[in-house]
């Protein structure tokens, strides 16, 4: 089965290649770390890595970056000698590990899936362990691990419904893949069941908790609300809507239901942080043809400009929204009235905000769930649900602020996945 994946891993780079130098020349996108994709690693990054055990983690992008950090904060405070290695596949993910994972000795570009790429990158790290923060399984990778008796462990591991359909179809595949796990530590019951149900080892499976909530707890505090109030020049009694990780299609809905707002509460502000920043210009277009003149930018603030009486400001810089969630009166948050599988509600939940979201919510089941039983989290189905909602809450700030409570006592409540994780590589790794 691995010759045929490299087989059809070769067909399918007769045409990624072309499609992705095109992108690097036109946009510079995908070059930084180039090298480190092909195995080419640093001197400099090897030679700091002197301690022992030597254990990589790695997360995609942004969001597996904050499961990462406090299971390396956990792995350090047990293990304090150990050499620890962070890699990301995205630029914003590295940008992120940089600045906030400070327990981990150095930080890499995760291979490309090519043999001769993987080969070089663990012959030259040599890893005693290699953890993989939720679920990315890449064959020829792991296969190397088990090669060169390199233990595998899987951390705050989920299945949502659409993935495991897709890996479902192709379980003989898998099976054999997940049997290499030394361990695999998932999110609840039944991102257990769904591991079960591809074939994973039963004795390997544990139920841990989802370590986001960790570093989600610890990050939220009145310091950091009071620089982004300044920040941004947004008074504690302003009423503010946030537009978290929308994505196309709903920002048009978003900026319908602010305007409606506007007749009601003329001073209210609205915050909108695209999921991905490069549509921020489209954004921007869909704000200034709702007749919005007064619009201002993150990276205009970034660059000097002081917020003075903008109605609108779009966030299109990497690494704010969890700090804009605290500014919020309530919370929209995105990919959920479109067929995306939802976003992170539970940043939002940490500040102790109501949060509003679409039908979508397939990839957060379990944390829609939790939030709506303690009434934190709300469904709308469109955006006229959206603004009735929104009106509802504004109106009974007590009852909102009562209902964003309880959200933020849960999240601080399932804290503590970071530790169980952390014991659970260590257990594996002896």
């Amino acid at each position: 089965m691995l010759l045929l994946y490299n087989f059809l891993l070769g067909v399918a780079a007769l045409f990624l290649v072309p499609w992705y130098a095109i992108r690097m020349m036109r946009t510079g996108k995908y070059r930084r770390g180039f090298r480190q994709r092909l195995g080419l690693l640093p001197p400099a990054t090897l030679a700091s890595l002197t301690g022992s055990p030597r254990l990589w983690l790695h997360a995609v992008s942004v969001g597996e970056v904050t499961v990462a950090a406090p299971i390396i904060t956990a792995l350090r405070k047990r293990l304090p000698g150990a050499a620890i290695i962070l890699s990301t596949t995205t630029d914003t993910g590295q940008e992120m590990a940089r600045r906030i994972v400070t327990a981990a000795d150095a930080f890499i570009y995760y291979p490309l899936d090519i043999p001769s790429a993987v080969r070089r990158t663990i012959d030259n790290l040599r890893p005693d362990m290699f953890v993989l923060t939720e679920t990315e399984l890449w064959p020829n990778f792991i296969d190397y691990c088990r090669k060169q008796r390199v233990r595998v462990f899987m951390a705050n591991g989920r299945l949502s419904s659409r993935s495991f359909r897709r890996y479902r179809l192709t379980r003989f595949f898998w099976k054999g893949i997940l049997d290499s796990f030394a361990g695999i530590g998932v999110i609840s019951e039944l991102d257990a069941e769904r591991f079960r149900g591809l074939g994973a080892p039963k004795d390997r499976l544990r139920i841990c908790g989802n370590a986001k909530y960790d570093s989600l707890a610890a990050q939220t505090s009145s310091v950091l609300l009071a620089e982004m109030r300044t920040r941004l020049n947004i008074a504690a009694n302003d009423l503010v809507l946030v537009a978290g990780s929308t994505h196309e299609g709903e920002e048009a809905i978003i900026i319908d239901v602010y305007e409606k707002l506007l007749h009601t509460y003329r001073g209210c502000k609205l915050i909108i942080v695209p999921r991905h920043i490069e549509r921020a210009p489209s954004v921007l277009d869909l704000a200034r043809g709702a007749g919005f003149e007064d619009i201002i930018t993150m990276s205009e603030i970034i660059g000097g400009r002081q917020r003075q009486d903008e109605r609108v400001t779009v966030i299109d810089v990497i690494g704010e929204l969890f700090k804009v969630y605290g500014l919020a009166t309530v919370v929209f948050c995105g990919g959920s009235l479109v067929a995306k599988g939802g976003q992170n509600i539970m940043e939002a939940a940490a500040w102790g905000k109501v949060i509003f979201y679409g039908p979508f919510m397939d990839d957060f089941q379990e944390e829609k769930d939790l939030l709506e039983t303690a009434g934190a989290g709300i469904t709308v189905r469109d955006g006229n649900e959206l603004w009735e909602g929104v009106l509802k809450m504004m109106a009974d700030q007590p009852a909102m602020a009562q209902r964003g409570d309880a959200g933020r006592r849960l999240v601080a409540a399932n804290s503590g996945a970071a530790d169980r994780y952390a014991e659970l590589i260590i257990n594996c790794l002896s």
